[in-house]
């Protein structure tokens, strides 16, 4: 299916298919995996960074906002709740040129996030949204901003064509719409309907769909249902980081590449925990790092519940790789291996600052002393 391409800003996307942030998991290494199987081609986000933690340049947040010289264009996402500081952060990325693109997180269901009226729980006080994204927009200059969100807190509370309006009317470049609600977070299945919904509401700029694409075909299908301008790809690559050759194949009409052996898995296995190290500056912290990254590589292969343990706690280079040599690295693509990966609970109460709900346009008590002070994972 040949796309056209995305465009934000002075960047065009093509094809139009992007890195969603996740908190741990897309730090250099791993978005450098990402490109290299995409061939450069789509956008890749970094994990999100709280603006009180870049305001004040927390070593770790300054460690997290490193592109490699290749990454074009570098892609920061911010999650912020007060205005004001949000502004800072933003003018501090335009001026010290530490980002070509910058994206807002309304997205986030986790309860630290949350609780703080940020992340998913954010768009529901109208006004407090608008003057955030009114500063964002203003102080970045020429870089282009972007959100993400979800439908709302609840079936209760629904605010993703308001916060859509609002977007358009502040200047936001494009729009990602992951589609369910916080109460959702990962349970489920994504409401693509409403990624239409919003397409058709705010015709003026891109939106990109995000939820439950597993595969290329999946991304095709999203596009092809939606009319949305873009997919953006979260738990589905985990431990698939060939997942945007699949895409970039799918979407230029070049035809699917072969899935990998596990031979080929243990590979990019070893590759990703070696760049994690050299990241990190000390290998083993590095292949700690790595191991939450095992069983999505894994899934499907017959590997066996002790090998999984084993290499699930190694804590060097060479230990993962004499683990990995034991295995029957001659296996195929196993079946069961496409469909949901990482997170799925679902139907979770969301956790809220106290009478959040109560008005949608009363935003008292929402200031600085709400912002995280770290960043990602």
């Amino acid at each position: 299916m040949p796309s056209q391409p995305l465009t934000i800003g002075p960047h065009t996307v093509q094809p139009p298919v992007v890195l969603a942030p996740m908190a741990g998991i897309t730090n250099a290494p791993f978005r450098t995996l990402c490109r290299e199987f995409s061939g450069g081609k789509g956008l890749f986000v970094s994990e999100m960074i709280t603006t009180r933690a870049l305001v004040e340049r927390n070593e770790k947040t300054m460690q997290l906002i490193h592109f490699d010289a290749t990454e074009k264009p570098r892609s920061i996402q911010l999650y912020g709740v007060d205005p004001a500081t949000v502004g800072k952060a933003v003018r501090m990325i335009a001026e010290e040129d530490l980002a070509d693109h910058i994206d807002l997180n309304f997205g986030c269901p986790v309860p630290k996030v949350t609780r703080k009226g940020g992340g998913s729980a954010l768009p529901y006080k109208r006004p407090l949204l608008r003057a955030i994204l009114k500063e964002a927009v203003s102080g970045a200059g020429g870089l282009p901003v972007t959100m993400k969100m979800r439908k709302g807190i609840d079936d209760d509370h629904i605010t993703f064509l308001d916060a859509g309006r609002i977007a358009v009317e502040e200047g936001v470049t494009a729009i990602a719409l992951h589609g369910r609600t916080a109460a959702q977070h990962y349970g489920g299945t994504a409401d693509w309907d409403a990624i239409a919904r919003l397409k058709e509401h705010v015709p003026e700029i891109p939106v990109l769909g995000n939820g439950d694409i597993w595969s290329a075909a999946d991304a095709v299908r999203m596009m092809d249902e939606t009319g949305c301008d873009g997919v953006v790809v979260g738990r589905g690559c985990l431990g698939r980081p060939w997942l945007f050759g699949d895409l970039v194949a799918a979407f230029e009409g070049t035809g699917a590449p072969q899935a990998p052996t596990l031979r080929e898995v243990s590979e990019v296995m070893l590759r990703h925990a070696t760049l994690l190290g050299e990241w990190i500056g000390d290998e083993s912290r590095g292949v700690i790092d790595f191991r939450k990254h095992v069983a999505w590589y894994l899934k499907g292969f017959a590997v066996g519940s002790e090998m999984r343990k084993r290499l699930a706690i190694t804590s060097s280079l060479a230990e993962l790789e004499d683990g990995l040599g034991e295995l029957d690295l001659d296996q195929d693509w196993p079946a069961g291996a496409d469909g949901p990966r990482g997170r799925t609970s679902g139907n979770n109460r969301v956790v809220l600052p106290d009478g959040w709900l109560k008005d949608p346009y009363d935003c008292a008590g929402v200031g600085e002393e709400a912002e995280l002070d770290t960043s990602g994972g």
